[in-house]
């Protein structure tokens, strides 16, 4: 879905409202925004029913809440929140998804307990062992899907050629591209770089036919259009993105501070404004927010825990997306295929 334009037929999204960081006043405010810019979207706000209606003031016809009497808290262990949290929001609102009453979820909260949940409500495809959570970064001339991003800290040979399979299908669906070309990030483009996983995984995936396998990429390589799925595993993964949100956002307050600070440079901004503004639109972290749980069988949208109300509006719009590609029964039709 691109911002402003309804789509075709009604989607609901289920949205944990009370895990992130910045609490229900951004989700509420978040969620108006969207009902507002797509005629066809309905949302389901998921927590405290008393501290949600406090937000949502105006009230709308297509945003209901579903109470949920407990809250993941983001220090939590998974495991702990599996067995004593099933009345939470995060756990109730991939329930909704698991009854047909909403054809995806969002979630700031806990990484790993959302991870879990998923696993346990939802369910995985047959043949993947684990969910990994991909994401689109911009790129010079496009975009490209990165995953693991942080769902497993260690990653088998077998679950990098998991992530590839699923990030290639989901490249397809997201991005129409036909044959996605497919990358190892890796510490060096030469065949004997890496360590044993990688390299495993380099040969299973040089194998499959039905894979466009271009070999290693290293970080640099991210950004620069050299490949449209780049997997790793979840450790890697994370650091790289959050140096790349990192690097992005140091750029972004040099060129205000550049464009302020002096009558010269506040004329100079005004001459580059249409530039500046291009460029700041594809640097800006919170326009990009909302990475996939690959793996299982519905849309799961992570959102940055300390997302703002920009931010969550992304993760909502490709929650949305997601659900209009029918990217889950897509990538499950194809896997039987491409499984070794």
């Amino acid at each position: 879905m691109t911002h402003g334009r309804a789509v075709s037929k009604p989607v609901t999204i289920a949205i944990d409202a009370m895990s992130g960081d910045r609490g229900a006043e951004v989700v509420v405010h978040a969620s108006l925004q969207a009902v507002r810019e797509n005629e066809a979207l309905s949302l389901v706000l998921v927590g405290i029913r008393s501290e949600l209606e406090a937000f949502l003031l105006e009230g709308h016809s297509r945003i209901r809440i579903v109470e949920a009497a407990d809250v993941v808290r983001m220090n939590e262990r998974p495991s702990h929140a599996l067995r004593h949290k099933r009345n939470s929001s995060m756990a109730i609102a991939l329930g909704l998804v698991r009854d047909g009453e909403a054809q995806g979820c969002v979630s700031a909260g806990n990484t790993g307990a959302l991870m879990a949940f998923g696993r346990s409500i939802i369910r995985m495809y047959p043949g993947i062992e684990r969910p990994a959570i991909a994401k689109l970064i911009p790129s010079l001339r496009g975009r490209c899907h990165v995953l693991d991003l942080g769902a497993n800290v260690d990653s088998s040979a077998e679950n990098l050629y998991q992530y590839a399979l699923m990030g290639s299908l989901m490249a397809s669906a997201i991005c129409h591209q036909s044959e996605p070309r497919v990358a190892l990030l890796n510490v060096g483009e030469e065949e004997i770089k890496g360590n044993e996983q990688v390299r495993l995984a380099s040969h299973m995936l040089a194998q499959c036919d039905t894979i466009n396998y271009i070999g290693y990429v290293e970080g640099s390589d991210l950004f620069r259009d050299v490949a449209d799925v780049v997997v790793c595993d979840g450790f890697v993964g994370n650091i790289a993105l959050k140096t790349g949100e990192g690097v992005a956002g140091l750029l972004i307050e040099l060129l205000e501070q550049a464009f302020t600070r002096s009558w010269y440079g506040r004329f100079v901004g005004l001459l580059a404004r249409p530039i500046i503004g291009r460029l700041l639109l594809l640097m800006d972290p919170s326009r990009h927010n909302g990475a996939s749980l690959l793996g299982l069988q519905g849309v799961v949208i992570k959102s940055h825990g300390n997302a703002n109300e920009r931010a969550m509006l992304a993760a909502i719009r490709q929650a949305v997306r997601e659900v209009e590609q029918e990217v889950p029964s897509r990538i499950n039709e194809r896997l039987d295929d491409l499984m070794l």
